[in-house]
């Protein structure tokens, strides 16, 4: 267990027994942002993805004992710095346990964990409607990158494209 300035609030990294934890969380977070139909992750996939491949990290909070949010990341790399960089997929503490810092909390934790890891950079993408978590981000000193624009390529676009002839 990670403890954090909150003696409630602890932080511990995900294992394979909370898989099932994991995707209700992911459920909840696409439910707040009326993307739950876009939901098709299962547990055989978050298990295959997290503990067997390791393409990302999970970070559970948990307040009083109880799970309260987590935080889903991995590397990325910047060619500009040289280093790579932690991306936060996803970030969500549940309604009952908002406006206790407990996100922040958890931020401060990648933050630092960013910092050992000698990542040069911490990001995330956020919702342009979600203006709590906007004016959050803004409070932490977090910057807009506005100037660039996310494309991407999925379903019969991503078959598409590897179809071509190399």
């Amino acid at each position: 267990m990670i403890s954090t300035s909150n003696e409630k609030f602890k932080l511990r990294f995900a294992e394979n027994k909370d898989i099932q934890l994991i995707l209700s969380f992911i459920k909840e977070l696409a439910e707040y942002e009326k993307l739950l139909d876009e939901v098709v992750a299962t547990e055989e996939i978050l298990y295959e993805s997290l503990f067997v491949k390791k393409a990302a990290e999970v970070l559970i909070g948990e307040y009083d004992g109880e799970s309260v949010g987590f935080a889903l990341f991995f590397h990325n790399f910047s060619t500009f710095l040289g280093r790579p960089g932690i991306y936060l997929e996803d970030l969500f503490i549940r309604p009952s346990a908002r406006g206790r810092g407990l996100g922040k909390l958890m931020l401060t934790y990648l933050g630092k964990l960013a910092l050992e890891r000698g990542c040069g950079r911490l990001e995330w993408w956020c919702l342009d409607w979600n203006k709590p978590s906007i004016d959050f981000y803004r409070s932490l000193g977090a910057e807009c990158m506005d100037e660039w624009t996310v494309y991407r390529l999925s379903g019969d676009n991503l078959n598409k494209l590897a179809d071509n002839r190399l």
